[in-house]
């Protein structure tokens, strides 16, 4: 579970790599690789470990409510 801080904060990241427009957001490792260069750590942790909600994010633009924890 994340707490919304977390949740922003990939949120975040997620949101970073897309905007610099180096990879398709599809391609995971790229999408790993750029985070962690830029200091995503908790984003590249959470797309290593959640990849289906990684895609629901993309697909929706809102964190899964699965994941989503208390604070």
């Amino acid at each position: 579970m994340y707490n919304k801080k977390e949740q922003e904060l990939i949120t975040e990241g997620i949101l970073f790599v897309r905007d610099t427009g180096l990879t398709n957001m599809f391609d995971t490792a790229a999408v790993i690789e750029i985070a962690e260069l830029e200091g995503y750590d908790l984003t590249a942790d959470f797309i290593r470990n959640h990849k289906r909600e990684y895609g629901e994010i993309i697909f929706t633009g809102e964190f899964p409510d699965s994941l989503k924890g208390d604070g």
